[in-house]
């Protein structure tokens, strides 16, 4: 007998494979692959199997074989049948099987008790309500063509919304046809340096995101530190750098130290690129999260021929969204269309048709002012719990973003990074950010995100971060 799809109109699920092959007679043979199918999961408890005259069709089967085996697995335990509700799956018998691991794989550790990590936003903040009204008025809306092969450059839709916005909000000068939707900051990376639309080179703060770092070396870019301080980055040493002509900064709030780029080192940095016929790619990193400062505008406005600005909605809707955008020079559009494909095979078309609405509807101007003031609740309750319970501990970076780094005593992070993990507190030592060539000095800190932990779990997250602090003297 060979193998059958179950196919069912009248089964709650999808297709399911059931091997009807090896010894015996018809009946043993659906029994054992219907046994088969519940121990590994594939009909998970509680899922309503067709009318045995249905299976019976679908497998080519006599009815009354198909009865015959529903009645022998509920009389096993395996099925339950009650009357006006059919026959479903009984509660799990015994556990799934799992693959079996290779004695070389490294497990997944568990779930950390508080999780303090950086660059995470509130989960349970997404606005799901106002999104799904969205999506609806957006499909609604949607052309027949919205739903065929999608437009590398990104729904028109979309890139009409964010110009919108993008001028309005962060004093980007763009038009729509300059906006390339990506599926977020690396994917933007990976078509700029992997897509060899830009070489290396590339010169960028000495305190970043190591997976960057790792995604440029992949495309082979070599990266070239600048030093920071409390003004930011020192673009007046780009001038310094032999063969740079490309820089990556993040002027809005400096990730992970904190702080928005000084003007002058804004205006440094675009004369910069002039000069040399070079560009900048601006990383808006928490451009819209400030709470203590007056807005600060995207180096872009200075320069759209010099300056590249990439954002997404990572931090500011969800990361599992994947979306995000390039604002290109013009000579670069091309180019980064062109690494980008024929079609698009990143982005889905109805989430970029959704976001166009939630931006043009407004709902995306009011969850950012919602989640602006939420998170500055969450800021302030950190600050005045370390005031109180840690005041030798300086805190800075905190007048935007979704973090804060904490200053430690010479020659302690590792210590608190090893006490944090023993107490299951998930941060980062402020060392995992530095680049490996970076030669300014190099403070001891930790990097502590407050959007993530849950409201009712907060206040436990903050007493145990407290706990693993080095005492003052």
């Amino acid at each position: 007998m060979a193998d059958s799809w179950v196919n069912s109109a009248e089964r709650i699920g999808s297709d399911l494979h059931l091997d009807l092959t090896g010894p015996g007679s018809r009946r043993a043979v659906l029994i054992r692959a219907l046994r088969e199918a519940v121990r590994d999961g594939r009909l998970a408890p509680g899922t309503r199997l067709p009318p045995y005259r249905s299976l019976a069709a679908d497998l080519g089967l006599a009815r009354n074989t198909v009865a015959d085996a529903y009645a022998e697995l509920v009389a096993e335990g395996w099925l339950i049948a009650r009357q006006g509700s059919g026959t479903r799956v009984a509660p799990r018998a015994e556990p799934v099987r799992s693959p079996r691991v290779p004695e070389k794989a490294a497990a997944r550790p568990a779930p950390s008790a508080h999780n303090l990590r950086q660059g995470q936003p509130d989960a349970a903040s997404f606005p799901r309500s106002a999104w799904l009204a969205a999506a609806r008025r957006a499909l609604n809306a949607a052309p027949n063509e919205a739903f065929g092969p999608g437009d590398p450059r990104g729904r028109t839709e979309l890139r009409h919304a964010l110009a919108e916005y993008l001028t309005r909000a962060r004093g980007v000068r763009t038009t729509p046809d300059r906006i390339v939707v990506c599926s977020g900051f690396a994917h933007a990376l990976r078509l700029l340096f992997g897509g060899r639309v830009l070489r290396g080179p590339l010169a960028v703060e000495s305190y970043g995101l190591a997976f960057h770092r790792h995604l440029l070396a992949a495309a082979s870019v070599r990266t070239v530190p600048l030093a920071l301080d409390e003004c930011g980055a020192r673009t007046d040493e780009l001038r310094s750098l032999k063969g740079v002509r490309t820089a990556l900064i993040t002027p809005a709030h400096q990730f992970p130290t904190g702080g928005p780029l000084h003007p002058e080192r804004r205006v440094t940095a675009v004369d910069w690129a002039r000069a040399c016929g070079g560009l900048i790619l601006e990383d808006d990193y928490d451009g819209e999260f400030r709470y203590d400062r007056e807005p600060v505008g995207a180096v872009q406005g200075l320069d759209p021929e010099r300056v590249v600005y990439l954002g997404s909605v990572s931090k500011s809707l969800s990361p599992a969204l994947r979306l995000g955008w390039l604002v290109l020079p013009d000579h670069l559009v091309d180019p980064v269309l062109a690494a980008k494909g024929e079609r698009e095979a990143w982005a889905s078309a109805t989430d970029q048709l959704t976001l166009a609405d939630f931006i043009a509807s407004g709902h995306y101007d009011r969850h950012i002012r919602r989640m602006r003031q939420r998170y500055r609740a969450r800021r302030d309750r950190l600050v005045a719990t370390l005031a109180a319970r840690a005041p030798h501990i300086a805190l800075t970076g905190v007048a935007a973003g979704l973090h804060a780094v904490l200053h430690l005593p010479p020659g302690t992070e590792r210590s608190a990074v090893e006490a944090a993990a023993r107490r299951s507190i998930a941060l980062d030592g402020l060392a995992d950010f530095r680049h490996p060539a970076a030669t300014m000095p190099a403070p001891d800190g930790l990097v502590v995100g407050y959007a993530t932990p849950p409201d009712h779990g907060y206040e436990a997250a903050l007493e145990a971060l407290c706990r693993i602090l080095p005492p003052a003297g």
